[in-house]
């Protein structure tokens, strides 16, 4: 198969720390040959690191959409800017990657999903989560426990003062709904409604914890599946010392299973099977395997395919997936506002 020619837009924290590194992991698929940055002299820093020629470190997004070398687009931006993105690389037919949250308002996510979807050209989402070796292991385990009636999800730690993301000025004055609650939660919800479907409705309590955090940063929520299953939704790491921790139980009519994340390289899987207290017919942990990169890699062999076979249709992190993970955490921020009032969660 036949090496792609990547583009980077945005030469931030995220695209030097993991999206460089999972290129030069997958160099029998990829190669990064040019970047742009708003602030040239970033991008100027990115290109030695990535071994980009000077003549390729572009001025503006037009130029580098235009170069006929770069074969697909890594926009790595504020997700304000997905929108417009979208708009000049779908002018020029060229596949784009774009980072989650998938926009940073639900007019604008609704707007990108028709976009892609009157489209022929892939463009993916970035949720790695959706990439995890976890959810193939869950998706196993639950079919043992079925009939599934409930689960809590709980993702929750300690603020930390020291996080290089927490700097970055687009994440501290957030034009995005929800902040850090979409920025992470979104990530949470990926994981959730891959094993179980997605999220119909909700009531649910939104706080701003850290001021630091720009907007509210915890939420505390029941929810209801479309499938009818009910449950428990809990996510935010703005509070004092605790452990940090992502656990997610599901509750069937013959046995419950337990994912404990907490660990991302080695999660556990507890399974128990048995239609009563008396009967315990199974009792069993797992530890799953996830790599370094925890579904990047995963996620841009994906899209890597999709490329190559000009089918959109086999990218796991689709506008259209990625929509409702916005709109899960828009229902929770509307549910708040409304002092808990159970709230639909919008469809495109």
């Amino acid at each position: 198969m036949s090496v792609i020619n990547v583009g980077i837009v945005g030469t931030g924290i995220f695209a030097r720390d993991r999206h460089l590194p999972s290129y030069k992991e997958l160099s029998d698929k990829f190669k990064v040959v040019s970047c742009y940055n708003r602030t040239r002299s970033k991008a100027e820093e990115f290109a030695k690191l990535a071994d980009i020629p000077k003549n390729k470190v572009f001025n503006s997004i037009e130029e580098i959409v235009a170069d006929p070398e770069v074969e697909l687009i890594d926009a790595l931006v504020p997700v304000q800017f997905n929108l417009d993105v979208v708009k000049t690389c779908l002018k020029a037919g060229k596949p784009v990657s774009l980072e989650k949250p998938i926009a940073a308002t639900m007019q604008q996510a609704r707007a990108l999903v028709k976009l892609t979807d009157d489209s022929d050209v892939p463009v993916s989402i970035g949720e790695n989560w959706l990439h995890l070796e976890s959810i193939a292991a869950l998706k196993k385990a639950v079919k043992e426990i079925g009939p599934i009636v409930s689960f809590t999800y709980n993702s929750t730690g300690a603020f930390v003062t020291k996080n290089k993301y927490l700097s970055t000025s687009w994440r501290q004055h957030p034009e995005h709904i929800g902040g850090f609650l979409s920025d992470g939660g979104v990530h949470q919800l990926a994981l959730l409604t891959s094993v179980l479907g997605e999220i119909k409705s909700v009531s649910a309590l939104t706080k701003q914890v850290r001021k630091e955090s720009g907007a509210d940063d915890i939420v505390f929520s029941t929810v209801k599946l479309k499938s009818d299953v009910i449950g428990t939704f809990t996510y935010g790491s703005a509070f004092g010392q605790t452990n940090k921790w992502t656990v997610f139980k599901i509750y069937g009519l013959n046995g419950s299973v337990f994912l404990d994340i907490s660990d991302k390289k080695e999660p556990k899987i507890t399974v128990f099977v048995g239609g009563c207290a008396e009967e315990n017919l199974k009792n069993e942990t797992i530890t799953v395997k996830e790599d370094e990169s925890f579904g990047v890699n995963a996620e841009f062999v994906n899209f890597y395919q999709a490329v190559v076979a000009k089918d959109k249709n086999l990218i796991l992190g689709t506008p259209r997936t990625c929509f409702h993970h916005l709109a899960c955490v828009a229902a929770f921020l509307e549910s708040s506002s409304k002092n808990g009032d159970h709230v639909d969660v919008e469809t495109v």
